[in-house]
């Protein structure tokens, strides 16, 4: 994983857990990779993912069995949806509106790309989803 260099690690490794609890490749009740084990896959030292465990743990997206591991929650896609939904709308959607008004980018061709854009990089995924 590259790091940008405007975000803390510890909040761009959560990004990484809550996209896969969103993407379903961590269910409900999972145990997750421990500490050692993602922080040694990430290449960071073992206190940053524990730091991105307890902000996890903050909003109930994860969960400590003490002795065995960290789980997901069972609510765990709600919250996640929910607190980058709140964050979108607030932050990233007024400056996108922004461009595509200074832009003069129509939505017909926002819908065409955001449609290809899901074929690209999601297709394996839209494709399980019921």
């Amino acid at each position: 994983m590259e790091f940008k260099e405007n975000e803390p690690i510890y909040l761009q490794i959560a990004a990484h857990v809550c996209d896969q609890i969103l993407l379903g490749k961590w269910a409900a009740e999972d145990k997750i990779p421990s500490v050692r084990d993602l922080a040694v896959s990430f290449q960071v030292n073992p206190n940053t993912v524990m730091r991105t465990y307890e902000q996890l743990q903050h909003q109930e997206v994860i969960y400590n069995k003490r002795g065995i591991g960290f789980f997901v929650t069972p609510d765990a896609v709600r919250k996640v949806k929910a607190q980058r939904k709140e964050r979108f709308l607030q932050q990233d959607l007024p400056a996108f509106f922004r461009n595509i008004f200074l832009l003069e980018i129509g939505l017909d061709e926002i819908q065409q790309r955001y449609e290809a854009f899901k074929t690209e990089n999601y297709e394996s995924e839209i494709e399980q989803k019921p």
